[in-house]
């Protein structure tokens, strides 16, 4: 059972307040631009899921207004870290546009920050070559770096639904590839996804329980129907049922409690762009939630 979550771990390991820079490599998906396919995975917005982020300027550029927007809210006295934190689209895919040598620049330049203090690289398992391993594991060496892959849910005819483009055993191989040259790796799921019952969401969790090693971060995301996207129009067309805030809730601590105890709970739920957001709308209320959670993970 785990119930270490990412604010705690992030304190025990790093000594103070830790707060993530979500950055922009500039890199496209595979899912996206034709190497697959053009239309991405349903459920994801223009903006690769990461609306929130920094997405013009040069690496440094970006870094400096992150941390200025964020420490202009913070106490001057207390000391602060960073993790950046590359969200959108597939941040190690390797195109004409986007070479290897360019990713790999990004990645060095950010992690030689001197107020970073991790990595954390969204990318689909499908979209990491060998030697971008290699590079990652020799970057490890200097500072933490994780790895956060999208599996979204281990059944294939969901995978076919959404529109995901690789299979489970791609998501093994890689998995497999970034432990042995001992990187951390986090696995995104989502919750709720289309004709998913709890059963085969808890056979999600069961299954990354269960992988060898475990997954070193886990994130729960609740499924968050966004305007623009594929999956709106298949819910307008034919709509399943959404969880409300504390059957939510209380169905993540019960996933929670199938994961190893090194597992950390990197996401609980998840709050998308209010402007977007469809369904549900009390995921919006970031606060509410967050209470809610609390109560069921007995948290202060």
């Amino acid at each position: 059972m785990s119930t270490l979550t990412l604010n705690r771990w992030l304190k025990e390991k790093f000594g103070c307040k830790v707060y993530k820079l979500s950055l922009s490599t500039g890199c496209t998906c595979p899912n996206r631009d034709g190497k697959i396919s053009t239309g991405g995975c349903t459920f994801c917005s223009e903006g690769g899921s990461g609306e929130f982020g920094q997405t013009s300027g040069n690496i440094d550029e970006q870094i400096r207004k992150a941390v200025e927007k964020i420490s202009s809210k913070l106490p001057k006295t207390k000391p602060v870290k960073f993790i950046a934190y590359f969200q959108s689209f597939s941040n190690t895919y390797e195109t004409p546009g986007k070479p290897f040598e360019n990713i790999a620049d990004i990645f060095h330049r950010a992690i030689s920050h001197p107020e970073i203090c991790a990595l954390s690289i969204g990318t689909r398992p499908d979209s990491i070559s060998g030697r971008m391993i290699d590079f990652l594991s020799e970057l490890n060496k200097e500072k933490p770096v994780w790895i956060e892959l999208g599996l979204q849910t281990i059944h294939e005819k969901t995978a076919e639904k959404i529109n995901r483009g690789y299979s489970l055993d791609v998501f093994c191989d890689t998995y497999k590839r970034l432990k042995d040259k001992g990187l951390s790796v986090i696995v995104h799921t989502i919750l709720w996804l289309p004709g998913e019952t709890k059963d085969m969401m808890k056979e999600t969790a069961s299954y990354l329980a269960a992988l060898t090693p475990p997954p070193d971060g886990i994130k729960f995301q609740l499924l968050q129907i966004l305007r623009k996207t594929k999956m709106a129009e298949d819910y307008e067309k034919n709509p399943w049922s959404l969880p409300g805030m504390n059957e939510y809730c209380s169905f993540v601590k019960e996933l929670a409690d199938l994961m190893p105890e090194e597992t950390v709970l990197h996401r609980l739920t998840g709050d998308g762009p209010k402007s977007l957001l469809i369904e549900p709308l009390w995921c919006a209320n970031k606060r509410a939630v967050l209470n809610e959670m609390k109560k069921h993970f007995k948290l202060d």
